[in-house]
This record gives C-alpha cells, structure tokens and sequence, in this order.
C-alpha cells in the first residue's frame, strides 16, 4: 500500500482541478482515489457557493470538508451542515454595493445559498456563469444596496462581473476604497471579488488542517488565480498550475502542468505519496 508525504492537499477548483472542458479526467479521480486511500486528505476550496459546489465533491466520492466563497463558508459534504459560516454585515454589504453602483458596476450578492445579480436575464456572461455554476440568479431589479438593507442581506460574498480588460481597473479602485477592511481579489477572466476580511482561502486552509490535526508544513495548496494567494502561502507548499496567472506562479514554490493536462494529478504523485 501506498504511504503518504503530506496529510493535506487542497485544490481550487475551477482552473485547478476543473479542466476548461468542465470535466476532471480519470487519471486526476484515480490519483485522488489513491492518495485518500493511502491516509491522505483531499480537500476542495473554491469562491463558487456551497450550493454550486456541494454536487461536484460528492459525485468525486469526496467525504470531510469542503469550502466555499472563497473560505468563508466550509462544510461538512456528506450532510451539507456549516462548520463555519461568515458574511459582511448588513452595513457593509450596502457600503461596497453602494461603491460599485457608483461607478455603474452590474452586481452579484451571494447570501445563504442565493446569488442575487443586477445583470440582465439574457446577459451572456451572466448566462455563461449561470450555466457553469448551475445555479440560477435571482434578478433584483432596484438597486442592490436599497435590496441587502431591505431584506437585511449577510452576505458571504459580493461579486462584480465585468469584461476583460476593465478587471484590473476595478480590482485596483475596489483594492484601494476597501483594501484595508475587506479581501478584495479577481478569479477567472470576468470576476471582480470581495468577502470579508480573514475569510480567505489561506484561513480555510488553515481550518481544515487544525480540524484534521495535520501540521501546516504537512500541507500543500494548488491554485490557479489570485483569489488561491493566500492558501498558496499559507501552505507548507504552495503550487500554481501551469494555465495560472503570473502573480500567482511568482509566489508559488512549484509550478505544475495545466487542469488539462492533470496537473492535480501531477501534484498528488510528486508531493502527496510517498
């Protein structure tokens, strides 16, 4: 039998361990299979919802924690029960929504389970995300700081979809309003990302470690964008896959193939058996 290099692997998962085909080969599920078999454990964490995510871990066979919203939430698979739920207050939700809307930013809210947008139904990158999370939006219709005040919205997190190239532009404005209070960081081409502050991937990988008692130099994170920084340095290893973005492979220890070229797999072979 197999023995173990590290008690603890955890992944993003879109990008990372999530081809951009949106499928996860047999021989990134085999090595998977062989390193929790052999005492090791897997876990996921990633900024999509519990509910997005929840599906995907459990057709993998994948039993303890998972994390969601970028660590903010983490729960247990098997039941879906909370193990740790954060979320902006009331008076914060409506101060960042406030700050988008006045730079005319469209707006998705994520409070229990529910992605509230101010995107259009037939917006095409609303769609686009829509079809990859398989969860629906809920389209408000006023303004999203008037709705999180009304409906006293906690939310775990608050997200601005917008092209390509205007990203970095608001990355860089939201980093400088909300910087100091807030975790303000992008994932994939389109996502503009803010939770509140210590409820980031690094915290969640820390959680999982000390819950599963395994010392964080026994710990090894993959990731793909800058939203898997902290998890990639809190980590004993930190690892970037080869389609990562060049932030993220300047702070990581060790750079692996691409998702589509089983970089998970790679990883778990080099650093998680033995």
């Amino acid at each position: 039998m197999n023995k173990i290099n590290c008690g603890l692997i955890v992944s993003d998962f879109d990008g990372t361990l999530l081809s951009t085909r949106q499928t996860i080969s047999d021989n990134v599920k085999n090595a998977i299979n062989e390193y929790v078999a052999a005492g090791g454990i897997f876990a996921v964490c990633t900024g999509r919802m519990l509910a997005s995510i929840l599906p995907r871990v459990r057709s993998l066979g994948l039993k303890g924690l998972v994390a969601a919203y970028q660590g903010t939430v983490i729960a247990d698979i098997e039941s879906g029960r909370l193990i740790r739920n954060g979320g902006f207050s009331v008076k914060e939700g409506e101060e960042i929504c406030r700050a988008l809307e006045d730079r005319g930013e469209a707006i998705n809210v994520y409070a229990d389970d529910v992605m509230y947008t101010t995107l259009p139904g037939d917006d095409k990158m609303l769609r686009a995300y829509e079809e990859v999370t398989g969860i629906e939006g809920v389209r408000i219709g006023c303004p999203m700081s008037e709705y999180v005040t009304l409906n006293k919205l906690c939310c775990q997190k608050i997200v601005s979809v917008v092209p390509p190239e205007k990203k970095r532009p608001l990355y860089d404005y939201l980093s400088g309003v909300f910087g100091g209070r807030f975790e303000v960081t992008y994932s994939a081409a389109v996502l503009v990302e803010l939770s509140p502050k210590g409820d980031d991937k690094g915290e969640a990988l820390k959680f999982i470690a000390k819950h599963y008692g395994i010392p964080i130099e026994k710990t090894v994170a993959i990731g793909d964008n800058l939203n898997d920084l902290p998890m990639i340095e809190a980590a004993g290893t930190g690892i970037a896959v080869e389609n990562a973005v060049e932030d993220l492979k300047e702070c990581a220890d060790d750079v692996c193939p691409s998702c589509n070229d089983d970089g998970v797999a790679y990883v778990i072979k080099k650093y998680g058996l033995a």
